[in-house]
């Protein structure tokens, strides 16, 4: 019973250090309609770039869509006080989420869905970063 409590923390310990580094960091550009464009792939626990830089007070558009499989997945934002805020279930169509970020700083992404009593699907790495800059 022991080597299974060790070996379950020594997994959970692994996956919470995992989940805290970026593993793709996508910069966006303004494109020549002045807007900063990302397309956003979500899947099996992993935003794919999961942290993006974008400029402040420069409209954004997220194409947002996930991997094929019957896992529901969403991507969610909720900073009001920066003027992003929305929660968009993803699909295997992209869809397009729309906001102008108001002030700089550091935004957590996350995918809130979370089956009964098992690990939500942030626990288990699906979360990011927006991050803002001038």
């Amino acid at each position: 019973m022991k080597k299974i409590l060790v070996l379950v923390l020594v997994i959970f310990m692994a996956a919470a250090v995992g989940a805290s580094e970026p593993k793709e960091i996508f910069k966006a550009t303004i494109d020549s309609d002045g807007v900063q464009r990302v397309d956003v792939l979500g899947g099996s626990y992993f935003y794919k770039p999961d942290y993006i830089i974008v400029k402040v007070n420069v409209p954004v558009e997220l194409k947002v869509r996930k991997e094929s499989g019957v896992t529901p997945h969403d991507i969610m934002i909720k900073a009001p006080e920066a003027g992003i805020e929305f929660k968009e279930s993803l699909s295997s169509e992209p869809k397009v989420i729309r906001f102008t970020p108001t002030k700089t700083g550091k935004y957590p992404m996350t995918c809130s869905k979370k089956l009964l009593f098992f690990a939500s699907h942030r626990e288990k790495g699906m979360e990011g970063t927006l991050e803002v800059i001038e």
